[in-house]
């Protein structure tokens, strides 16, 4: 009989597992398997090297899960990869005016992902989407700057319930091909929620207003819906570029 005088003892375990991948990316794992199998009739000596193709199709559209930190004031990471610019610019026209981030230059923080990142992104707070655009474009690589008003695009903007809007940009890169939204205006969503990808390496830029802090520092990399990427009050980490 258990003794009463101890409290119960409460224990969890979290076990690794595969990354899920992406309904989106099924269908180019069946692709690149269905080449393979071609291939092999072909010549045996294909098979290896193309087994490591479909093995790379599926990685890049892994979708793992990921534990978003909560707490008030918190900005989070909406991309996998690496802080290359954290500068205060102008804001794009498309995220301007008084229905998107209004007209002064906020900090923006580029996260550049490159083929081997995950490339589902996420929304940094939870909210209301105010604003979806798109736009077409070049395919410039994704590392320089001008790529923010030359390249595909897609800008949300996403307000909280304090009023606070966020705008973040998907950049189509040198070899990305497709942005894909899977929200729209009017949705309601969670921090950390997947909101689209983007096929095949690019950037994500955020627009942080200019009581939001960034908590990251150039170099540095990112985890999306898990790295804070900024605090509402709090204490600067990181230069940021004039």
């Amino acid at each position: 009989m258990a003794s009463l005088d101890k409290p119960p003892v409460t224990t969890s375990t979290v076990k690794w597992r595969f990354p899920a991948v992406h309904p989106e990316g099924h269908k180019y794992v069946a692709i690149a398997a269905g080449i393979t199998l071609l291939l092999t009739i072909v010549s045996h000596v294909l098979f290896w090297p193309m087994v490591g193709v479909v093995i790379w199709v599926a990685t890049f559209f892994r979708d793992p899960i990921r534990t978003t930190p909560q707490g008030e004031g918190l900005i989070v990471a909406p991309a996998d990869g690496l802080i290359t610019m954290i500068q205060r610019v102008p804001i794009p026209r498309e995220l301007a005016g008084e229905n998107g981030l209004g007209d002064a230059p906020l900090v923006r923080v580029s996260i550049f992902m490159s083929v081997f990142d995950v490339h589902i992104n996420r929304t940094p707070i939870a909210g209301t989407i105010r604003q979806v655009v798109y736009i077409s474009g070049k395919f410039l690589n994704a590392d320089l700057d001008k790529a923010s008003d030359e390249n595909e695009r897609q800008h949300f903007v996403v307000e909280d319930r304090n009023g606070m809007r966020i705008g973040f940009t998907q950049i189509a890169g040198l070899v990305a091909r497709r942005i894909l939204g899977f929200v729209k205006a009017g949705d309601m969503v969670a921090v950390g929620q997947r909101i689209g990808l983007i096929r095949f390496g690019s950037r994500v830029d955020v627009y942080l207003p200019d009581h939001v802090v960034p908590q990251v520092c150039l170099g540095q990399r990112s985890i999306a819906g898990e790295t804070v990427l900024g605090r509402v009050g709090g204490v600067p980490v990181g230069g940021i570029a004039q």
